[in-house]
């Protein structure tokens, strides 16, 4: 048995990640800013999952949380996340400029700084470390959100660097257009759903549970030998 910190785990892909785990008879703990759907979903995916509600991206409700958090940790995914610009307004001034980019950099990338940084001792020997980039860090068109997580695969090499000669892993997930999640914001039309689609080489969007298996294989020990790197998982639409 292990014991699983997954950030955002409260819905969509956090959420079938913290499922696949809790199949496998591993502990989980679910975070999350909205402490509702991480307590429904910790009471429909049963007692293996347990639902500790703060933001990872504020370093004092990080701080508070620790004693809530597993003394030993043998999976820390860095879920939590999402392009904090869609559904806002155009940025009208330099200080508005300013403040949409420090949304979308604290909640992808300090979020997962902080949690990584708080649990660094309590990370288990030959565990893993899971972040999440995206598809959008490769392609033009997202702004800061793509910035914040082009960010993301390049601290995970220093982090990968650090952990290692405790044979911990370091891996990033880097996921296309997955289907049924809040990422859009209800924004997803069935025109732009197409496209995205159309794009892949599977002719299928992505799911959350392409993801938790990724994730998986990233922490089971036929993955030890894999670190620093930067898992695509878009069906093939990057090219």
């Amino acid at each position: 048995m292990r014991h699983v910190v997954v950030t955002g785990g409260g819905t969509g892909i956090g959420r079938a990640i913290a499922a696949a785990f809790a199949r496998e008879g591993d502990q989980v703990v679910i975070t999350g800013r909205r402490p509702e759907p991480l307590a429904r979903t910790a009471a429909e995916l049963g007692e293996a999952v347990r639902a500790v509600a703060f933001d990872a991206s504020d370093p004092l409700q990080v701080e508070r949380a620790l004693a809530d958090l597993p003394a030993s940790v043998d999976v820390l995914v860095n879920n939590a996340g999402g392009n904090t610009d869609i559904g806002g307004p155009e940025p009208a001034d330099l200080a508005e400029v300013a403040a949409a980019w420090r949304a979308n950099l604290e909640a992808n990338v300090m979020s997962a700084v902080l949690m990584t940084t708080a649990l660094r001792g309590r990370l288990a020997p030959r565990g893993a470390v899971i972040s999440f980039s995206s598809i959008a860090a490769h392609r033009a068109g997202a702004g800061s959100y793509s910035a914040a997580k082009a960010a993301i695969e390049a601290w995970n090499l220093t982090l990968a660097a650090d952990v290692g000669a405790d044979g911990i892993t370091a891996n990033v997930i880097a996921p296309g257009f997955i289907d049924g999640t809040e990422f859009f914001r209800g924004r997803m039309t069935d025109a732009r759903r197409s496209t995205l689609v159309g794009q892949t080489a599977t002719r299928r969007a992505g799911t959350a549970e392409d993801i938790a298996a990724t994730v998986r294989f990233l922490a089971s020990p036929a993955a030890s030998h894999i670190t620093a790197q930067t898992i695509h998982v878009n069906g093939g639409a990057l090219s």
